[in-house]
């Protein structure tokens, strides 16, 4: 066991609560309860041991370390891969009243200075630093002079070579168990399947650490995946009719596919703002600081961003472009609904993203061991958009979680059954015609051939005269798509990325020209449907960002007078508006109404410090 001593803290903090923990939960941070297994790690880290923890986002991670950095001697030091997220939790940790600091290369050295400073005199309750400064030697000399109460590894995944989001920097981090035996340590991730979680466990030293795996779900998030047809009309469709007046984040594969759709949704009036790579570092922070700090805007960008993005009020996360592998899809959409409240995520894929995404993996520097891993992880999400039964069950199970529900009644197959058919003579036809045409031509080429038309290519190629030509006519062009689509995603068509992603017979095609086995295709929709539920949703009046149950009766007034308090109070002190109050403490004051400052104390968020800092303008405005 590692040494460890409790802090004090004064009586106007901890109140007469006997329990110290559960004191800092409420007076700090304003919750009454833990969730999941919060409380249990945050005993294992009182007690100096080690821990990886495996919470999904939103799910609480944070207050795993914190609370435990607060309440052990020292400072917990917390290493974060980007700028942005670590601003981002230092300010959220001030609103609080916990002294908390960052050091990273956005600061001037006498800013850098002053931080240093305050940590030595114990000023400092949680340090964020990035794993490159703190395997300064320099800095480490620092670290090695001062108490400190835990090291917190975010983003554990990172030092995954196997996993979506590699920083080699992590793979330094190991050295704190060597050169500080008696810190304990705690990693937490949201994002990683067996063979991540054992690399986490081996690089960075944790054989001895404790696993304590949440399950992955996020009850409050709806999947819904549909194959490609005008995708941007699809993203249209989907927002206007579920999230109008509401934040989301749009995917795109291509710097060129995010100015486009960025571009196109702005015409068609929404708030949308890019972000790539491309851009120059001014414009992204504009638009990201827009995104945080405005109601209402969109996002779309690729890959680039997201990371550190703690807003708990985006609504929505659509991919326009297929993820390069669930694990990266998982982590992208549990940036929609942080705060709990029911959000969506939306995915359009094709044939051509399959094929992208397959020749940037043949195509990569990587080792042919890695590149493998890859096609098995492409292979995992392709599976996942054709699959008929129920889409959180299959997440679930691909990250080693049991879904006891054989249905989750909050996905699209769930909510709305997908229609499968007999497809083995289909599919029969579909394969002898990439046989007869000599496996190599993409689907387009093959449907005209199935479909008996005679243009240029086919009379050029002679395949008019082939046994397939024209014995597909009793399907639409729409159907022979998603035919070819589904026996690749099935593994029964490989992409020949060498020529010009003509089609191949795969070793599995055997069995389905021999009629050996059964062949069922989903029906693909007629037309791009929204993400209807059975259940009651909240729908957003459009500008407000609020349920609509409050637009046509007297708390809509008040809704709006709160929501206009939190923007003055964040613009004054130039932070997002959610880092004052998230939505849902101000759904509760609209719904409780408390007259007193006492009474603000029972409110969901709402702990000590902000209860003395912003009491009584929420006073002001309850009882106007």
């Amino acid at each position: 066991m590692k040494s460890f001593c409790f802090r004090s803290f004064p009586i106007s903090i901890l109140g007469n609560q006997p329990d110290p923990v559960q004191a800092i939960l409420h007076n700090f941070f304003g919750y009454d309860h833990f969730r999941g297994f919060q409380r249990e790690v945050i005993d294992h880290i009182l007690a100096g041991n080690d821990a990886l923890v495996l919470m999904p986002t939103g799910g609480g991670k944070s207050l795993c370390y914190q609370i435990p950095s607060l309440l052990r001697g020292g400072v917990g030091i917390v290493v974060s891969p980007l700028i942005a997220l670590m601003q981002d939790q230092v300010n959220a940790l001030k609103q609080n009243g916990i002294r908390a600091a960052f050091i990273n290369s956005s600061q001037e050295s006498h800013e850098v200075g002053a931080v240093i400073q305050a940590v030595r005199q114990g000023a400092i309750d949680l340090l964020y630093v990035a794993p490159e400064r703190l395997l300064m030697d320099h800095f480490l000399d620092l670290l090695s002079t001062l108490p400190i109460a835990l090291f917190a590894i975010d983003e554990a995944h990172c030092v995954s070579q196997w996993g979506h989001d590699f920083r080699p920097h992590y793979l330094g981090l190991s050295l704190l168990s060597e050169r500080f035996p008696q810190v304990p340590r705690i990693a937490v991730t949201a994002t990683a399947d067996e063979p991540t979680r054992q690399e986490i466990i081996q690089r960075l030293q944790l054989q001895e650490a404790q696993l304590f795996v949440a399950g992955f779900d996020r009850p409050n998030i709806r999947y819904h995946v549909v194959p490609k047809n005008s995708p941007k009309q699809q993203l249209l469709k989907f927002i206007n009719a579920e999230h109008a007046g509401e934040s989301g984040i749009v995917y795109c594969l291509s710097r060129k596919r995010v100015e486009e759709t960025a571009e196109w949704l702005t015409e068609q009036g929404w708030n949308a703002l890019p972000y790539h790579a491309g851009l120059d570092k001014k414009t992204r922070q504009h638009h990201q600081d827009r995104f945080l700090r405005e109601e209402g805007v969109v996002i779309v960008a690729t890959i680039a961003f997201g990371m550190g993005i703690d807003k708990p009020d985006v609504r929505f996360v659509a991919h326009l472009d297929l993820p390069k592998n669930l694990e990266s899809y998982y982590q992208e959409t549990g940036r929609a609904g942080r705060d709990g409240l029911s959000s969506n995520a939306f995915l359009t894929f094709g044939m051509e993203d399959i094929a992208m995404l397959s020749s940037f993996i043949d195509q990569s520097a990587a080792e042919e061991a890695v590149k493998k891993v890859e096609r098995r992880k492409l292979n995992a999400i392709i599976e996942f958009c054709e699959l008929a039964s129920c889409r959180r069950q299959s997440l679930m199970h691909y990250f080693g979680d049991q879904y006891a529900q054989h249905t989750c009644g909050n996905c699209d197959n769930c909510l709305s059954p997908v229609e499968t058919w007999d497809g083995l003579e289909v599919a029969q036809k579909a394969l002898s015609c990439v046989y007869r045409t000599g496996q190599r031509f993409g689907a387009v080429y093959l449907t005209d051939v199935l479909l008996g038309v005679v243009n240029d290519r086919i009379i050029q190629f002679g395949h008019k005269e082939v046994s397939t030509f024209g014995i597909g006519k009793e399907l639409t062009r729409t159907v022979w798509r998603s035919v070819f689509r589904q026996l690749v995603g099935a593994g029964y068509l490989s992409v020949d990325l060498v020529g010009h992603n003509g089609l191949r017979l795969t070793e599995k095609s055997r069995a389905i020209l021999r009629g050996e086995i059964p062949v069922r295709f989903r029906k693909d929709p007629v037309k791009p449907v929204g993400c209807t539920t059975r259940r009651t949703r909240k729908k957003v009046a459009k500008g407000t960002g609020k349920p609509a149950r409050f637009k046509q009766d007297k708390n809509q007034a008040l809704w709006d007078a709160l929501r206009s308090m939190r923007t003055q109070l964040a613009n004054e002190q130039g932070i997002p508006a959610y880092m004052i109050f998230p939505d849902r403490t101000l759904e509760d004051l609209v719904e409780t109404r408390p007259r007193t400052l006492q009474a603000l104390g029972d409110i969901y968020g709402i702990g000590v410090n902000k209860q003395k800092k912003y009491g009584q303008a929420i006073l002001k405005v309850l009882t106007a």
